[in-house]
């Protein structure tokens, strides 16, 4: 069984999962030294062993980024949620983080991705439901058939786009939604990001 961590010891072992995760690879003590503000990375090596001895990495002191993951348990890493993001009428985007949810170590997310909360039920019928957390992509071209987070007039969308010869479709996956189709050329349409991925939690909040 592993020793529990020192809040400052999960922050970094929860970064070198981050990395690890987002990048395949984990950071090196410069990284980590830089992450958390040490100038001296003397400081984060002591860290480093003191995860070490608690059984959660292993490291060869030879190699900058040879630190390996040796926990069994399943980890879970807070994440901000950037918005609400309309399934249904569109929704004003926030400037700012509007929550966070902690998503398991197993949930893949591309570099710069973020997370987005869904609103409505426009798009049940392809199992993305009020609630839930999509993972949004900015790097990903988007694709007919792809379902994206757009902005449309300000607002934030998400919905199957489709890219014909004169014009842009925004289908929902709903039959009491109509399609959204606008001009190829219309200047307050924006695409954001295509969705890879959905994380709902099964629990449900009392009260």
């Amino acid at each position: 069984m592993s020793k529990n961590l020192t809040t400052i010891q999960k922050n970094i072992f929860e970064f070198i999962v981050d990395q690890k995760i987002m990048k395949g690879i984990p950071p090196t003590l410069a990284e980590i030294s830089n992450k958390f503000g040490y100038k001296n990375r003397a400081t984060a090596q002591q860290h480093l062993i003191a995860i070490e001895k608690k059984g959660y990495i292993k490291k060869s002191p030879k190699l900058s980024r040879a630190i390996e993951i040796t926990v069994e348990e399943k980890f879970f890493i807070p994440r901000p949620i950037l918005g609400e993001v309309a399934a249904g009428n569109p929704l004003t985007i926030y400037p700012d983080a509007i929550d966070s949810i902690e998503l398991p170590t197993i949930v893949r997310m591309p570099l710069d991705s973020f997370l987005l909360r869904v609103k409505g039920d426009s798009l049940k019928d392809a199992y993305i439901f009020s609630g839930d957390v999509v993972i949004v992509n900015p790097n990903h071209e988007a694709q007919n058939g792809h379902i994206i987070v757009a902005v449309l007039d300000d607002a934030a969308v998400v919905k199957r786009f489709y890219k014909r010869k004169d014009r842009i479709e925004l289908v929902s996956e709903n039959p009491e939604y109509k399609t959204i189709v606008i001009n190829k050329n219309y200047l307050k349409f924006k695409i954001v990001g295509v969705v890879v991925g959905i994380y709902r939690s099964l629990e449900k909040k009392v009260g």
